[in-house]
């Protein structure tokens, strides 16, 4: 791919916890994914333009939790760390549930309810549009109290998007480690450029190229798995079709 061409990378890699997938072994040793995931930065930060995003979502598990952090500490080669999101799937408040909560055997751990989605750029000075990802006020009183010009202030660096439910892998394309669309589409609004190219080199079942369609974007997606890769591209049709039909 030619250099600095890429506005927006949004991926999930694999997290190397042992996920079935089914042509990719997901158990490497440490170090090796470890270097082989500095390959893929390097390659990433080439294709990247100056004023690029480079959203990675990525968790480790109960038993391995230190990996995300491994992998951030040595991005600080390539990429300056902008922002920290943390993407909550699941999320209890007060007696109420909200969002899945997949089942948790063992007595040592807590319910694993977040995910890392960790916001690179090259220099970390990289204007965004926040209010574009925004939400609107729950007191309206502060729109004019504190003199915006809009009812619409910055999400923070939370964000709570649940799964839709499934009930079995077919749901999920028969893919261990999908996201819901409303991810990729928040990262694209945030990074606020129109008609922006999109790369996604993990692409899976075609998400990110998905959201980045339904922007109108352009994508670039990238899988080893043949079945993945076809039914990227017939979610992306299928969703041209019904768009047009509206």
């Amino acid at each position: 791919m030619p250099a600095e061409t890429i506005d927006v990378i949004v991926t999930s890699p694999p997290y190397n916890i042992g996920l079935s997938y089914r042509t990719y072994a997901d158990r490497r040793e440490e170090e090796d994914y470890l270097d082989w995931m500095m390959e893929v930065a390097a390659s990433l930060r080439r294709v990247m333009r100056p004023d690029g995003s480079f959203f990675l979502n990525i968790s480790g598990s109960s038993a391995q939790p230190w990996l995300p952090f491994e992998l951030v500490v040595r991005m600080r080669e390539l990429f300056v760390l902008q922002n920290h999101i943390t993407w909550v799937k699941s999320i209890s408040v007060g007696e109420e549930s909200f969002g899945h909560f997949k089942p948790m055997n063992s007595q040592r751990y807590l319910h694993r309810g977040h995910e890392h989605l960790l916001h690179f750029t090259l220099d970390g000075d990289v204007l965004l549009d926040r209010l574009n990802a925004g939400v609107p006020y729950q007191d309206k009183s502060n729109i004019a109290r504190r003199g915006h010009r809009q009812d619409r202030r910055c999400r923070g660096d939370t964000w709570f998007i649940p799964y839709e439910t499934v009930r079995g892998r077919s749901e999920k394309f028969d893919h261990p480690g999908t996201f819901p669309v409303a991810l990729p589409e928040q990262c694209i609004r945030l990074h606020g450029r129109k008609k922006a190219k999109v790369l996604d080199p993990f692409m899976g079942t075609g998400t990110t190229l998905l959201a980045a369609q339904r922007m109108g974007c352009s994508g670039v997606g990238i899988d080893i798995d043949e079945d993945y890769v076809a039914i990227a591209r017939r979610r992306l049709v299928e969703d041209w079709l019904d768009k047009t039909d509206q």
